[in-house]
């Protein structure tokens, strides 16, 4: 028992003697314990675009180097490690993080850029959650006005009404589908929201239409004591429609719409 107890222990060591052995040059480095090496052999895996070992190298050292002159250029290409493997919400933090700690940089430029780049990429369709895509339109506004002369500003330009379409596609699709299900109100105040947020829209004339559709069928709709108000809403909302687009394409079912109203209304002073 005793030999055969001896031989399994011998057997353990030299497993671990041939793991050592064969441990790969990342691993020895990554175990190594010498935060020189660690962050000469990171810039390396860096530029050879190994980014998952550079960023695990970078991280044993960020503490070791933090305040030194070489943390400057390692902060920044860890962001970078994040943003290459599409790691978006944590590049859009660490290029952030790296323009508030390194303001004098030659890369805070770049890195607020690409801080609200890193949220853009994350902007999803305009039927999901949209506060990647707002963080994104927040971080190019602040970018512009940052640096009004960058050579950046035309793509920051673009990428802002980018967004701004999305979110305007987002708030209409919120007030067709309240409308759709029949709850008018909310229609009403989702359609409202989106005019005053996004006046230039060119949905403005078929959303106006929408909101008076929506103020009839409220009204149609309501208890007996709160039609008359609601009636007198949406001929106001009538005249507010005729005022702005005299000659729209939607002015028949309008004016059907105010005529039922104003009889419906007359019914009920009687």
């Amino acid at each position: 028992m005793k030999i055969r107890g001896l031989r399994v222990v011998l057997g353990m060591a030299l497993i671990t003697v041939l793991a050592m052995g064969c441990r790969s040059e990342y691993e020895r480095i990554r175990l190594s314990g010498h935060p020189e090496i660690q962050l000469a052999k990171a810039l390396e895996y860096y530029e050879a675009k190994e980014y998952m070992r550079a960023q695990t190298l970078f991280e044993l050292v960020l503490n070791q180097y933090r305040g030194r002159p070489e943390s400057e250029e390692m902060f920044f290409k860890y962001a970078y490690t994040f943003y290459y493997q599409r790691q978006y919400t944590m590049s859009a933090h660490y290029f952030q993080n790296f323009a508030a700690t390194f303001g004098y940089s030659e890369f805070k430029e770049e890195a607020e850029f690409l801080s609200a780049y890193s949220s853009y990429n994350m902007s999803p369709i305009f039927r999901l959650d949209q506060k990647p895509t707002i963080e994104a339109l927040q971080g190019f506004q602040a970018f512009v006005n940052a640096y009004p002369t960058s050579d950046r500003v035309p793509e920051c330009n673009k990428l802002m009404r980018e967004m701004r379409l999305k979110l305007e596609e987002k708030a209409f699709a919120n007030g067709k589908m309240y409308h759709d299900q029949k709850k008018y109100q909310a229609a009403i105040q989702s359609f409202e929201n989106m005019l005053r947020e996004f006046p230039e829209s060119d949905r403005s004339e078929l959303v106006q239409f929408m909101i008076l559709e929506s103020a009839y069928h409220y009204a149609v709709n309501s208890i007996f004591e709160r039609r008359q108000e609601r009636y007198k809403l949406a001929l106001d909302k009538y005249r507010d429609f005729v005022k702005k687009y005299p000659s729209s394409q939607y002015r028949p079912d309008a004016d059907e719409l105010y005529k039922k109203g104003r009889e419906q209304l007359k019914n009920l002073i009687k």
